[in-house]
């Protein structure tokens, strides 16, 4: 069974830096793109940065330049690294992976259990 476990959320004062880490375990084939989303009170769950197997990245505009991605392919890991932290940076943080169970499988994407980031002080 595939799991995927985040952890390193917690409080930071606005400026700060916070670093997540999302592990994935459990019997797959194949990973392709990982990624970390956010969902604020009220607000819908948003894409923050994935990367692909490759170490192709994308991410939201409004972290561009403060946040990072990064994966260790090899330990099936994945690193969200986030600098100058803002109030509005403020949500649950969740990790997902697109996994393909088996070789004849297709991908689906599977989602950890979520870390909670707040930004205040």
């Amino acid at each position: 069974q595939v799991q995927l476990v985040e952890s390193g959320g917690g409080l930071v004062q606005p400026g700060g830096s916070l670093r997540l880490s999302c592990a994935v375990s459990g019997e797959m084939y194949s990973i392709s793109t990982m990624g970390w989303f956010r969902q604020a009170p009220g607000k819908q769950r948003e894409l923050v940065a994935n990367i692909t197997r490759g170490g192709r990245t994308k991410y939201e505009d409004s972290v561009k330049g403060r946040f990072t991605v990064s994966s260790d392919n090899a330990k099936n890991t994945m690193t969200l690294q986030m600098h100058s932290l803002k109030p509005e940076d403020t949500a649950d943080y969740y990790c997902s992976a697109d996994i393909a169970a088996y070789y004849y499988s297709a991908f689906k994407t599977y989602w950890g259990q979520g870390t909670q980031v707040t930004v205040s002080g």
